[in-house]
């Protein structure tokens, strides 16, 4: 009985020494609690007026410093700067000419047809998710995407016509570009990249009439692979074909077909060719394109930039001044 009895006793003081210890606790808790309270009283209305600042001008915030390291200010060097060592920003150059980039000099056609390979680049990928590239599938998918899809006619639509508009639109970047003599040095290298960008456009044309697997396609890409066995070395009945030995079994126009006729191997390679082959190639020459476009110093403008101290009189005006 004396044990239990001292037993209870260090149990109720062990229990009023863990009441104690858990009223100090809850009284620092309730001290803390309250001073985070007063910061926050204090800070709240210092945060909320630092991101309403932040709003109003985001050239602050830290995800802007973060991609623009430079400020633009009137200082030309900072300008310069800003320009240069920004990702997004140095394909330009830091200084154009007014006059280079004036929608009636420009028309627009460049950066049109680049918006129009983004379209039908997002449309594209839209589109394979409902088409498999084989016989007869192929235009029951393109049935089913017409008639049953939600907005599939519409994405159809928007793929196909963003595609003639970019043949036109890169047709008229070229006439532009050679009416205002922008061919010239030093951009001939560009020209020439120019032109390789046309001829993968026109094959990026070609190889999507096939897709549909209609009659349409089926007699254009007749008529233009039949126009391929021309081709000079290597159409087999083309100039100089014969002497390198091509035949129809292993010309230009049997590569393009995986075949002697229109079937499912040809449908598969213009699938192929249509949207991996080409596409990447054509990337890859835009890059080079945009790149020496910013070597070059910018778009060519229809006169050079001269300040008045560097116009020189004629001497004629010089020889009547000084008399």
């Amino acid at each position: 009985m004396a044990e239990d009895n001292n037993q209870n006793g260090q149990n109720g003081n062990g229990n009023g020494g863990g009441v104690k210890l858990l009223s100090k606790m809850r009284t620092k808790v309730l001290a803390g609690v309250k001073e985070d309270v007063q910061m926050l009283k204090v800070d709240l209305p210092a945060k909320a007026k630092e991101q309403v600042e932040l709003v109003k001008d985001p050239t602050k915030t830290q995800v802007y410093t973060s991609i623009f390291r430079h400020k633009h200010d009137d200082t030309p060097r900072n300008r310069a700067l800003g320009v240069l060592s920004n990702v997004f920003l140095h394909l330009h150059p830091a200084k154009i000419n007014r006059d280079s980039v004036r929608y009636s000099y420009t028309w627009g056609m460049g950066g049109i047809t680049f918006y129009l390979f983004i379209v039908l680049t997002f449309t594209g990928v839209l589109l394979m998710f409902y088409y498999h590239p084989e016989k007869v599938q192929a235009f029951r998918d393109v049935l089913y995407l017409e008639h049953d899809v939600p907005f599939g006619k519409l994405l159809r639509n928007m793929h196909r016509w963003a595609a003639h508009l970019m043949v036109i639109a890169v047709w008229l970047h070229m006439y532009r570009v050679f009416l205002t003599g922008s061919y010239k040095k030093p951009r001939e290298f560009n020209w020439n990249v120019g032109v390789i960008l046309l001829v993968l456009t026109l094959l990026l044309s070609f190889t999507g009439y096939l897709l549909p697997d209609d009659q349409l396609g089926f007699w254009a890409v007749t008529v233009g692979t039949n126009m391929a066995r021309a081709t000079p070395l290597l159409g087999h009945e083309g100039p100089f074909g014969h002497q390198l030995g091509m035949t129809p079994y292993n010309d230009i126009r049997f590569g393009l077909l995986g075949g002697s006729i229109v079937d499912a191997n040809a449908l598969l390679r213009s699938y192929i060719w249509h949207c991996i082959g080409i596409p990447i190639v054509a990337s890859l020459f835009m890059i080079v394109h945009f790149w020496r476009v910013r070597k070059d110093g910018g778009i060519s403008g229809p006169a050079p930039v001269m300040l008045e101290a560097e116009v020189k009189e004629p001497r004629g005006a010089k020889a009547a001044a000084h008399a």
